[in-house]
């Protein structure tokens, strides 16, 4: 095999491990705001039917996650419907599948949805719908934004984090080769353009190296949602990929890159956090 043809494959294992492990629930339990502000009672309503739906040539829901994860919970013997203690089960499993107030950063959105439409490259259980406008999908994303009034993280981006200094030094680091020895030694846009994730960025267009202004700052509204202005240290974007000897985040499906808040590129993202601004400074 040629050495191209090896990292090329290399490259898509890593991928389709990635894959995998963001079709788990998170390993961090969400935070109460976060399952508080999701509506239990349009959950056990209008979501969980479509859990029981049939589906033409592909399984109902319930077949698979009864036994897989995440979790719902199996249905009584000769039951039709979850009683109200089983839907507060499903209810606590699947609120950490979704991010309040964003359906696109949403798995339980974005697994099941066409790659075509935006969703995921892969779904074990198939693609069941085609577009965004799926009658299913507009209900998930319903009851996802009723999450949005009292979600945190997803408040409008603060007016102190400077859009020049992201587009010039924080976004080349997501566009970066990764070595074998950071994280899972993919680029971070190798992920993130194309799985359900709180940062979301865009595809980089056909040919090109770089983000037009228009995606970079759809980018910079995501991004900016993942800081704490002023706060390094309690921004999970600076927090995911350090490494927890250093005060980092548990895990972060990508891996750790950065084993100091000495690293260049930490210092990069702490400064822009900081109020950094201006185009990037030589270096």
């Amino acid at each position: 095999m040629h050495l191209l043809e090896y990292r090329d494959t290399v490259r898509e294992l890593l991928i389709l491990l990635m894959l995998v492990l963001a079709a788990q629930p998170a390993q961090e339990p969400s935070s109460p705001s976060s399952a508080s502000t999701l509506d239990y009672a349009f959950f056990r309503d209008r979501v969980q039917p479509i859990f029981l739906a049939k589906r033409p040539g592909h399984a109902r829901c319930i077949v698979c996650h009864d036994h897989g994860s995440p979790r719902l919970e199996e249905l009584s013997p000769g039951a039709t419907n979850w009683n109200e203690e089983q839907s507060r089960k499903n209810f606590d499993a699947w609120q950490r599948m979704v991010v309040p107030g964003d359906p696109q950063a949403s798995r339980l959105l974005m697994h099941p949805l066409a790659a075509e439409a935006g969703g995921d490259p892969f779904h074990a259980g198939g693609k069941h719908w085609n577009s965004q406008n799926d009658p299913e999908w507009q209900t998930l994303a319903a009851w996802v934004r009723t999450g949005a009034s009292g979600s945190a993280a997803h408040a409008a981006p603060a007016s102190s984090l400077d859009f020049e200094f992201y587009r010039t030094s924080v976004e080349p680091i997501f566009l970066k080769a990764r070595q074998p020895n950071e994280g899972s030694g993919t680029a971070c846009v190798t992920c993130h353009s194309v799985l359900a994730t709180r940062m979301r960025l865009q595809p980089l267009p056909p040919g090109a190296t770089y983000w037009t202004e228009a995606q970079s700052r759809s980018n910079f509204e995501v991004v900016s949602r993942l800081v704490v202005p002023g706060d390094p240290a309690e921004s999970l974007l600076l927090l995911h990929p350090l490494a927890t000897e250093a005060g980092g985040d548990a895990t972060h499906t990508g891996g750790k890159f950065w084993t100091s808040r000495e690293n260049p590129e930490w210092r990069i993202l702490a400064a822009w956090v900081g109020g950094q601004t201006g185009p990037s400074p030589k270096q």
